[in-house]
């Protein structure tokens, strides 16, 4: 009727599952196929695929963002906590300007020579802060031991400046943290992290499914 209230809009899906939460390999090689790949990353990728424990290795299109954030903030000085073949860590030192630092820590002596430091990460993050200082960094990724995400966390947001970026992969976790009745303990330090930082007014915060689910964490 003219002049008579008009309808409300509709309600909106608040349960709409993103392409990527239902993506069949069809769309997934799809999307491969135009992602954005460098050569050295894609042999890395074929040879790291025959190893044990390739599932700890992040995907193309995770490394294609990771690349992709590093240009966008212009960082010169990175961290990366946990390595395994060095696939994302490659993917961010190509992203690196020449004058550029990637400090890649890693427990596995056997995981790579690009790893700068072999250890504890919380004692090679403790070291680099003492050595550094606070503020110093541009630009982290964490994807090490879930059970200490949370101190990895922590010690990262010193180090890191402010508008800095974490990156901290595995969130979603094979979609395990969602189900009450997984008590692994990996799980369970993973919904704690979750919990956690979505209450942590230090960081502005977003989790994206793309690869195991990645929180973007910015230090306010």
């Amino acid at each position: 009727m003219p002049g008579g209230p008009s309808a409300p809009p509709p309600a909106p899906d608040m349960n709409k599952v993103p392409v990527a939460m239902s993506m069949d390999s069809v769309l997934y090689d799809y999307m491969l196929k135009h992602t954005r790949e460098a050569e050295v990353l894609a042999a890395l990728r074929k040879e790291t695929h025959d190893m044990h424990g390739r599932h700890m290795q992040i995907t193309p299109e995770q490394g294609q963002l990771l690349a992709l954030l590093v240009e966008l903030m212009g960082a010169q000085r990175a961290i990366e906590v946990g390595v395994f073949t060095g696939y994302s860590a490659l993917a961010v030192a190509l992203a690196l300007p020449e004058t550029g630092k990637l400090v890649a820590l890693d427990r596995d002596a056997r995981s790579m020579a690009v790893v700068d430091i072999v250890g504890p990460a919380i004692d090679s993050l403790e070291s680099l802060l003492q050595a550094d200082g606070p503020n110093t960094y541009d630009f982290a990724f964490i994807d090490a031991d879930k059970r200490a995400y949370q101190h990895y966390f922590e010690l990262l947001l010193q180090l890191i400046r402010p508008g800095g970026l974490i990156a901290v992969d595995n969130v979603l976790f094979y979609g395990k943290v969602s189900d009450p009745t997984i008590e692994d303990k990996a799980t369970q330090a993973l919904r704690k992290f979750n919990d956690q930082v979505i209450n942590d007014q230090r960081v502005s915060l977003s989790i994206i499914p793309v690869g195991d689910g990645m929180a973007l964490c910015r230090k306010r």
